[in-house]
Parts: C-alpha cells; structure tokens; sequence
C-alpha cells in the first residue's frame, strides 16, 4: 500500500526532512526504561524508503541499535541498510536488517521484541481502518510509536498568487481520494491516528513540523511544486495549472519563492 518514490526524490527532500522533525520528541523516547538499560534497542522502520529517517535518529539515542528496515521495494532497502550510521549517540553500534513487506502486511508478531516503531511521511497513504489496526498492534505489543512528517495539508507560497488556494484545496482532495477499494486518510492522517491510538489506550503527542524553504533549497522547492501541482491538476484538471506552474517554477529558480509545506509528528505509548 505504500507509495512509489525515486531514491532521487527521497534524498533531495532528506535535509528539509531532517531540520523539520521534532527533536523534543526524542527525549520522550530515550526516557523509556529500555532505551536506558544498556540492552540492544530494535527499532523498525516502516516504508522506510531510503532511510533517511534511520539517518536521522539513530545517532540522536543511545545503545546498541539492530534497525529492521521494512519496505516493498528492495532497491531503496538495499540502500537504505547501506547507508545506515555506524554509531549512536553513545558510540554504540547501529546496525541493520532489511524486511521486504508491504505496511499492509504487518501483524502484532513482526513487533516482538521491537522497542520501537517508526515511519516518515507515511500515514497519509493509510486509510482509516488501517490507521486503527496500526494503533491496536503498536499498544497490543507494547511498541511506542514515533511516526513523522505525516502531511498536515497546509501550504504557504509567499509571494502569493491568486490560484494557490484552490491549488492547496485540489492536492488535499488528491491525498483523500479513493483509489481501488480504498480511502485515503491525506491530511487527516494525524487526527485518525491520534484518535487510534488513544482509543486502544496509548497517550499521544503531535508536533507541528513544517517544511520552510527559501532560495536556499530552490531545487527541492521546483520539484515539490511539480509534483504538487501535477496531483492537483490530476484532482481538478478544469483549473487549467501550467501556467500556475511555470510561474511558480520561474520564481522559485529566481531565489524568489518562499514555500510552507505543513507536516505533523506523532508520538504514541501506552501509558
């Protein structure tokens, strides 16, 4: 059920990813009683593309860390095991399995003894129930949740243009549509899932976590904006958007374009 992405894609957006994530939710991590036991910590990474998330929070704890990478494509596995760090933060190794298996695929038993779970720029791919069955295997099993840059459907382009609007109203009803026999959750990911887990009994906590870019990451920002536009003229192809588009592009490659893309972060542990 996880969506296709080019490594090309996955490593350009990586630093904006990195500046955005909430690192206060990290001590809410190491504060658990395993993450300061000095035993090996499994954390397993769910779609984990490229592992840019590994890249980020493996030398941000501490202790021995085997990451299982879980994702269906085994190109981005593969370098995603290959690029994980060598250490944590205490020095500790950090080291790495990869699990070729759809997020659909996951059962309370692939969580046995996983100390933590996580995934990035994921749960808008979900729908509803699968958001809930997510939240009953995590609080089943024990497993705290850290699920990151979720799209939060908010965007701000500053210089404004009169079609940006309807263009942010498009994409999110892009993130929602239907697709086979499924609804996507988009930008009420967060809320279902915050809803989820405390429904099965786990205390959770969000953080907003926006992308805000400027001439400095031009190149992210006219690739964002393709692909953006490109699913809202899917949505509502009367807007008529290549225009819009080679405006934007012009303004963004001019140094011109300021761009805020909202995301959310979401902790979940049962208490």
């Amino acid at each position: 059920m996880t969506g296709e992405f080019s490594t090309d894609w996955l490593l350009l957006r990586e630093p904006a990813d990195a500046a955005a994530r909430a690192t206060d939710l990290i001590d809410l991590i190491k504060a658990r009683p395993e993450f300061a036991g000095g035993g090996e910590i499994v954390i397993r990474d769910l779609g984990c593309g490229a592992g840019s998330l590994g890249r980020w929070l493996a030398p941000l704890l501490p202790g021995p860390q085997r990451w299982i990478l879980q994702d269906r494509d085994p190109a981005l596995l593969a370098y995603a095991k290959s690029h994980l760090p060598e250490a944590a933060a205490d020095g500790s190794p950090v080291t790495g399995e990869t699990s070729e298996l759809d997020v659909a695929g996951l059962t309370a038993e692939h969580l046995a003894g996983v100390s933590l779970v996580t995934c990035s720029a994921l749960l808008d791919l979900f729908t509803s129930d699968e958001v809930a069955a997510l939240a009953d295997i995590c609080v089943a099993s024990g497993t705290p949740a850290l699920f990151t840059l979720t799209v939060a459907g908010e965007v701000t382009l500053d210089p404004p243009h009169p079609l940006d609007e309807q263009v942010v109203a498009a994409f999110n009803d892009h993130q929602r549509r239907h697709t086979g026999d499924r609804w996507l959750l988009g930008p009420e990911a967060v809320g279902a899932a915050a809803e989820s887990f405390a429904r099965a009994g786990a205390g959770v906590t969000t953080r907003a976590t926006p992308w805000e870019l400027g001439p400095d990451q031009r190149e992210l920002i006219v690739q964002w904006l393709k692909g953006w536009v490109a699913a809202a003229a899917e949505q509502r192809p009367e807007l008529e958007l290549d225009g819009y588009l080679a405006d934007r592009v012009a303004a963004a490659e001019a140094g011109a374009l300021r761009v805020s893309v909202g995301h959310q972060d979401l902790y979940a542990q049962k208490d």
